[in-house]
Formats: structure tokens, sequence, C-alpha cells
């Protein structure tokens, strides 16, 4: 039973987060649910501008993601390394800024965001971790942040360049 009001209970935040304005006259349970399930394209756009057919609508209140930094560059590390690094950014629109999920190019990079809502003026951070194993030279990868944003999709990314493994090449032998 605890189970299910959970479920029911993830279920109408992430239906209010997808379409807070469609959703703002109904009540949680089976008004969000019978929403959901006759609501239009069009409706969709209407409810939420960061879910569009292509073009973006204008929000001027809708969460602004402002970063310190877009991208970073390691420099040169060993093989086999994990690196790791921090991108700041600060909320600088007029509602709080909620991020649905940061995923990367490949799963040798690893993102953590916050999951709780970031105020607006408020900072928040994304820490960002890459493994070389099985890597070598220059490599750039990029991070995709969901968020109730304009527009709904930020990227940052991470490059270094992998240096030689001097045990690859065995061991040298005189002529």
């Amino acid at each position: 039973m605890k189970v299910t009001k959970l479920y029911a209970g993830l279920l109408a935040v992430a239906l209010l987060t997808a379409s807070c304005d469609n959703l703002q006259n109904k009540t949680e349970g089976e008004n969000a649910t019978a929403s959901a399930e006759t609501s239009t394209p069009t409706e969709a756009t209407v409810a939420n501008p960061n879910l569009t057919n292509g073009t973006e609508i204008s929000n001027a209140d809708a969460p602004v993601m402002t970063f310190a930094e877009m991208e970073h560059d390691f420099g040169d590390i060993k093989p086999g390394s994990v690196v790791k690094h921090t991108f700041t950014f600060k909320n600088t629109g007029k509602s709080p800024l909620i991020i649905s999920n940061a995923s990367a190019t490949c799963g040798c990079t690893v993102p953590e965001w916050p999951k709780e809502p970031v105020a607006p003026g408020a900072e928040g951070k994304i820490d960002v971790q890459f493994d070389s194993h099985g890597k070598s030279g220059q490599v750039s990868k990029t991070i995709t942040i969901q968020a109730n944003t304009q527009p709904s999709t930020n990227q940052i990314a991470i490059k270094t360049n992998i240096l030689p493994d001097p045990a690859a090449n065995g061991p040298l032998r005189a002529q």
C-alpha cells in the first residue's frame, strides 16, 4: 500500500513538473492521470513551453542556468586516471530550477547533479568524473543537462589528452 502511494506521489510530481500550468487546477491522483491521458500535443505545448514542436516559446519567469564555465580541460593525464571537476552554475531566472537528468556521451563520464530545486539567485554544482581506462589520445565528452529552463537542455563539456601508456609497448629489444 505504501509503495502504491509512493508511486502515485512520484507520478504526480513528474506530471506537475512536465506540465505545471495544466495541472494547477487539478487535484492529485485520478484527475492528474486523466489529464495526462487526454492531453494533446497542442495542450502540452501551451502547458510547458520547454516541450515545443521545434520552436521555443519565451517565458520570462523561467529558470536560467548560468555556468561559470562551459568547458573544462584536464590537460595531460596518465592512462587509467580517474579525474573529477565541479561545474558551478547560478539560477539567474525568476523561478526554482529543477534538473531532471544529466547524461554524458559514454559510460566513462559520470555527472552528479543536485536533486533538490535551486532557488532563484542560488548556486548549484554539477560534479563530473571521467575514467580514462581504455582510452588514449585526445578525448572530449559532452554532458547534456535536462531541466525546466529555456532551452530545456544545456550542455557542458570536458576534454583531456591521455598520454601514451609506456607499459602497453612492452619491453624494448636491443638490435
